[in-house]
Parts: C-alpha cells; structure tokens; sequence
C-alpha cells in the first residue's frame, strides 16, 4: 500500500464544506463531483460527517451546521495546534473553537484572521489531510480573499512560516511554504521539477494564492476544484440546483464561480495552458 500523502506545517491539508442539510449536500456533490460519502462521526455527535472520497482516497468532508447558509473551510496542517493557536492569537487573530481532539484523526482548532477570514488548523493523527488533489473532482487550491496584503502577511507569515511572491501581470501572489516542493518531490510527487519547469520561480512551494477582494467583499478562504471541462460541470450543477455566479477565461484557466443550493461558494477550474507552456 502507498504511504499516505503529508502535509508539513503551513501547508492547506483539508477542506470541509459545513450545510444545513447534509443528505441534501451530499446529493449535490455526489452528482457534481463524483464523490463516494461515508459518514465518520463517532458516536453522540450532533452531526454527521460525511468523508468525500475519489477512487477510494479522501478529498474533503461534509459537515452540519445550525446556520442559514452553508459555507466551506479550509485547514492548515499545523505540528503543534495548541501552540500554533496561541500564535494566531499572539498575531491578533481570534479562536473560535478552542483546540480539541477530533476522535483518532488528530486535533482540531477554528480561527479568524485580523481581517475577519476564518479557516482551521488540523494537527494530523489518523487523518493527514486530502490524499488526492488537482484531478477532476478534487480540490485544486484555497485562496485567501482580504483587501490588505501587507496585514494578511504581517499575520500569517509569523504563523506558518509563510513568503508571498507577486506573479506576473497582477494575477496574484502566491503564498509559499518554502521547502514544500521539496517534501513533495521526496513523497508523492517525485516528477514536481521537471514538470513545472517552466512555471513561475518557486511554484513548487506554492500552498495557494492571495486576491485582493473586491469592494464591499469580506475577507475569506475561498475553495476552488478541479474539472475536466469547465462547461459540462456549470451545467451540471446547474442542473443540480446550484448557481453559476460568475464565468470567465484567462491565460491558464476556465473558472466558473458556483453558489451551491445551500449557499456555499466554490469555484472550478479547467485547467487550459498555452501549447507553448508547461
């Protein structure tokens, strides 16, 4: 058996998508994405929790809330969780769910940066994290949406360890983990050079990326999936009950923004390079 794929501290590991009516999510993302569910909620729990998985390997959860709207988290492996949450709140970010033990995967902790965008921190046991990414129906990235980049980095630098470099043409910046290519290429990936040889310099390292949001847009993690055809998945969930917010193309990418019929937001991705580049 493979060995399972890690994650090392300040690397985005998980996503979850929180919905008042789980089975209702379920059919949803079953019939987007393809997912297979199984709920892994130990006993007593007020919930289920419902482990999403793509040819047998887990790529993110559903989960319960007794909010109006649904809403999807992003988490950050962290090697100590209780004291990577006295860091956040050193760097005057808030905890809103103390660090607890989440049954044998590992330790849990919710947070809210300075700018009011919350996302976890998952301190791996039994579960390291998403073990199939960047293939159709799994996640491809988590993008932090806040209108300060010096104040987002002024927090989350100290916390994760984190360097953000600008890409070309205003696209963004990419928020490294430096040395993440390196475990990469050491584990689950060991081609990850030669691939992206001609990407951006340190690629390799990227964990997400930072935009700057839009006015009037709150700070937040924003989780984006990976489609094989960005038109046939915007029909599709909006065959589902979903809403197709936005569309747009660009250099490497057809997105489509999608508010599903609970009212999370997600987007997908087909990835669409130039023939000339990596």
């Amino acid at each position: 058996m493979a060995e399972p794929r890690t994650y090392p501290h300040g690397v985005t590991c998980w996503i979850d998508t929180e919905q008042p009516d789980p089975p209702a999510a379920s059919r949803f993302y079953e019939g987007l994405f393809g997912w297979t569910l199984t709920d892994a909620a130990p006993a007593g729990a007020p919930g289920p929790y419902l482990i999403a998985t793509l040819d047998g390997q887990e790529v993110g959860a559903i989960g319960s809330t007794s909010a109006a709207a649904a809403t999807w988290n992003t988490y950050v492996a962290v090697d100590d969780v209780d004291a990577t949450a006295a860091a956040v709140t050193a760097a005057g970010g808030t905890i809103v769910s103390a660090p607890r033990d989440a049954a044998p995967g590992g330790r849990v902790a919710t947070c809210i940066d300075p700018a009011g965008a919350g996302f976890g921190l998952w301190q791996a046991r039994g579960r390291p994290g998403a073990q199939l990414t960047n293939t159709p129906g799994a996640w491809n990235f988590s993008d932090l949406h806040t209108a300060d980049r010096q104040a987002a980095m002024a927090f989350y630098a100290p916390v994760f360890g984190w360097r953000a470099a600008d890409l070309d043409q205003g696209a963004g910046t990419m928020l490294q983990v430096p040395g993440y290519g390196d475990h990469l290429a050491a584990t689950v990936d060991p081609g990850i050079y030669e691939r992206q040889a001609s990407a951006p310099p340190g690629f390799a390292d990227v964990i997400g990326f930072l935009l700057i949001s839009r006015p009037g847009e709150p700070a937040s993690w924003h989780v984006t999936f990976t489609v094989a055809d960005r038109d046939d998945s915007a029909a599709t969930a909006d065959r589902l009950g979903a809403t197709i917010v936005t569309s747009a193309d660009d250099l490497w990418t057809k997105n489509a923004l999608v508010r599903d019929p609970q009212g999370a937001q997600f987007t997908i991705s087909q990835f669409t390079p130039p023939e000339s580049k990596w």
